[in-house]
């Protein structure tokens, strides 16, 4: 699908902030969760709770109101128990997209070829 959006986040933290980051993540899911533009949401994290993995998905349209609208009122805390080690962004994001995904490092892989089912 030319008009999806998919980021996978790598986050670093310290274990002993994963309860506090786990209870933060679940209302930021649930926020999430109201969102038409938004297709997958999913939070991994290592066995020793000191990587994160977000995968999200989104139809292009739907990228900057997450995070303007949804995401925002969470970013301080958010931000204040993780670091962002690495974004991968995949799709083709407008510039208003990119705006926001530079602010976390992200790095851009075009498609070129393939399907999705």
């Amino acid at each position: 699908m030319r008009d999806v959006i998919v980021n996978i986040f790598n986050l670093s933290l310290e274990p002993q902030n994963f309860p506090a980051f786990k209870a933060l993540v679940a209302e930021i899911v649930e926020a999430t969760r109201q969102e038409p533009g938004t297709l997958t949401y999913e939070y991994s994290v290592s066995s020793d709770q000191r990587s994160v993995h977000i995968i999200e998905r989104y139809r292009s349209e739907g990228l900057v109101s997450h995070i303007d609208q949804t995401f925002a009122p969470f970013a301080k805390r958010f931000l204040d128990l993780v670091t962002v080690t690495d974004l991968v962004v995949y799709g083709n994001p407008d510039a208003e997209a990119r705006k926001r995904l530079d602010g976390f490092g992200a790095v851009y892989m075009t498609p070129f070829d393939g399907f999705t089912r």
